[in-house]
């Protein structure tokens, strides 16, 4: 069973900075895709940023340049670097992994993977 556990939130200062973490159990880590979403009050869930098992990594226009993910197959965590944070980052946060299913890559439809708890990114101005 796949088990993901977020650290690393917290409130900060509009320009600041704060780094995420998951920790990853229950799966062969180095095979999932993986990645982040965020959800603030009143709005959807928005993909953040993915890494496919081959390193391969996106971003939301909205953080690209400010956003990092990065992962340790040797430790099973998944980062999220965020820099020159803005209140609009203020969210919810969750780590999230899939596996390959059928003929369909592992970050094909990755919501429908498996959820952390989140943790609460506050960003004020």
């Amino acid at each position: 069973q796949v088990q993901l556990v977020e650290s690393g939130g917290g409130s900060v200062q509009a320009g600041g900075s704060l780094r995420l973490s998951c920790a990853a159990d229950g799966y062969t880590f180095s095979r999932y895709c993986m990645g982040w979403y965020r959800q603030a009050p009143g709005k959807e869930r928005e993909e953040v940023a993915v890494m496919a098992s081959n390193g391969r990594t996106t971003y939301a226009d909205s953080v690209k340049g400010r956003f990092t993910i990065s992962k340790d197959n040797t430790k099973n965590t998944l980062d999220l670097q965020m820099s020159s944070l803005k209140p609009e980052d203020s969210a919810m946060y969750f780590c999230v992994a899939k596996g390959k299913t059928g003929t369909k890559t592992a970050c094909y439809a990755l919501r429908n993977g498996s959820w952390g708890q989140g943790t609460q990114v506050t960003v004020s101005s």
